[in-house]
């Protein structure tokens, strides 16, 4: 249905719109901003004139307040899964569980997105709760990501591979690398200038070995989806997965030239930014690449086992 599908996309860009947010407030030095939690500070939930934090206050707080909007398009994603299954039912088809288990992600995601968001405040920005407040964040991405072509198809079952077995599994290979990639991009941050104000803890490593350690995954990542995208193409399959790798190529390539600007220009908070809302892009194309590998409630080929993904 074309109305649950735009509240589906809005709040998979409402995620990952969060997730750079606060990543500049990280990048610019702003992440006590706002001095304590929930409140901006003592006695006040919103930023006050006097506050020594200049301007500062405002890029957190803005940050803060985007959480508002996540959790409203979390609360409409559930309503109108509700709505959609609803509307199935009255129609006579089967009712889709799933559909509103995964509108439930974000919704449950958001209570200990909260808390580990004031426990990065309450911890002075330790380096280790706010690489878990981005991977929580990933995977809550996920869950959008999956709602969003979960409830484009027509059904749940049958459940069927439209690729050899041995691309599916590559896929998986490449959801795998992308985690990795990810993970140590949130190491390189925290271990380098760009994990927050002066005095902001961090992890104590060096931060040219793991970036370059991080660039070697990448290569790896790319050397999978350009071995996908060879195998797609010889063995004629389906537009929708070449469709789906050709995506992931071009924002993995984007993504690593902005890692290279970034690193050879001395890190600039800006392209920095940009570099967070591509490791999200990547995610989410990888994700998209592993469910474009199959179909749900249409006849194809290769029977898959009741439950796989």
């Amino acid at each position: 249905m074309p109305w649950a599908q735009r509240v589906f996309r809005a709040n998979l860009v409402a995620q990952i719109l969060i997730v750079v947010t606060g990543g500049v407030v990280r990048l610019t030095g702003s992440g006590l901003g706002c001095p304590t939690w929930p409140q901006c500070v003592p006695g006040s939930f919103v930023p006050v004139a006097h506050q020594e934090q200049s301007w500062h206050k405002y890029v957190e707080f803005g940050n803060r307040t985007m959480t508002f909007l996540v959790g409203a398009l979390a609360i409409a994603a559930v309503v109108t899964a509700l709505q959609y299954v609803r509307t199935q039912r009255e129609a006579g088809r089967p009712v889709r569980r799933p559909v509103v288990a995964l509108a439930c992600v974000p919704l449950l995601g958001t209570i200990p997105q909260a808390v580990l968001g004031g426990l990065t405040v309450l911890t002075g920005l330790n380096p280790a709760l706010v690489a878990s407040h981005f991977l929580l964040s990933l995977l809550i991405v996920a869950g959008c990501v999956a709602l969003v072509v979960r409830s484009a198809e027509p059904g749940d079952q049958p459940l069927r591979v439209v690729v050899r077995l041995e691309v599916r599994w590559a896929a998986w290979l490449a959801v795998a690398f992308a985690a990795v990639v990810i993970v140590l991009g949130t190491i390189v941050t925290g271990s380098g200038p760009d994990s927050g104000a002066i005095g902001t803890p961090r992890f104590g490593l060096d931060p040219s070995m793991v970036s370059w350690l991080h660039a070697d995954v990448v290569m790896l990542y790319l050397g999978v989806l350009f071995a996908i995208a060879l195998a797609l193409r010889i063995t004629d399959a389906p537009r929708r997965p070449r469709r789906a790798v050709a995506l992931a190529l071009v924002v993995a390539l984007s993504q690593g030239l902005i890692g290279y600007v970034q690193y050879f220009t001395g890190l600039p908070w800006a392209v920095v930014a940009f570099h967070l809302l591509g490791a999200c892009l990547v995610w989410s194309c990888s994700l998209y690449l592993l469910l474009c590998t199959r179909t749900r409630g249409v006849a194809n080929s290769l029977d898959l086992p009741l439950g796989a993904i």
